[in-house]
């Protein structure tokens, strides 16, 4: 029996499982900025680092914040690689994903909402110090009994000890527990090895791919899915 839920956040609950990469990359078209996309992957993968690395997001720091300080790094990579883009486009690109993300979670939120009724949610998320912040700003940090954030724990997705701790919150045992993810690797692999049951949102990722057939207890394409399938999977 399912006791407990543990739930992704960005990819997950913020874009409905697209990959934050390609809403960056919809944006940076969207809004012409002028770049292969090969130099935008290495751009993301730059500022996903530095944000990691670098005390740059501050604790109060809300999302559309997280969004400006990514495409600054991003744009800081860009021009390491030779190309010029405009400045000004950083606050466009931002404010654009900032939109979608607020939209998408308003969704979200009648979810998180049903499956509030039925279960105990925890929050287990690779983000950098500021989740409690952002939760509040988008208006759904009370559906959460306990939040665990790599940034405060010290571990990060895919090691399984941050899902252990997203466990041990809950109070259950791992197989009454399931973890809903877009990740593959960083949800539902490390999910598995500690013995919790998974869900994966597989929607649009960005490099992973897998074939058909897969270790997840169950596959769905829309976060709205998930109240039916886990009290089907209980």
């Amino acid at each position: 029996m399912i006791k407990g839920v543990l739930l992704d956040y960005g990819g997950t609950i913020d874009t409905n499982g697209l990959h934050w990469a390609n809403v960056l990359w919809d944006s940076y078209r969207n809004n012409q900025v002028h770049v292969p996309e090969e130099a935008f992957a290495a751009a993301y993968k730059f500022g996903e680092r530095a944000l990691a690395i670098n005390p740059i997001i501050r604790p109060h720091h809300v999302f559309g914040d997280v969004l400006k300080l990514k495409v600054e790094q991003q744009f800081v990579s860009l021009r390491d690689q030779g190309f010029d883009p405009d400045p000004d486009l950083i606050g466009l690109v931002a404010a654009e994903c900032e939109q979608f993300a607020r939209t998408t979670v308003e969704k979200a939120a009648g979810t998180l909402a049903k499956l509030a009724e039925q279960y105990p949610l925890v929050m287990v998320s690779n983000f950098y110090g500021n989740i409690q912040a952002v939760l509040e700003d988008f208006g759904i940090a009370g559906y959460f009994q306990s939040i665990v954030e790599s940034a405060v724990v010290g571990f990060r997705k895919p090691e399984p000890q941050i899902y252990q701790l997203g466990v041990d919150r809950l109070g259950f045992s791992p197989a009454e527990c399931v973890v809903v993810g877009d990740s593959y690797s960083k949800d539902v692999v490390p999910a598995r090895t500690v013995g919790c049951r998974t869900i994966w949102l597989n929607v649009k990722g960005w490099e992973e791919q897998h074939a058909a057939g897969t270790d997840a207890d169950a596959e769905i394409t829309d976060f709205a899915q998930t109240p039916d399938v886990v009290s089907r999977l209980g």
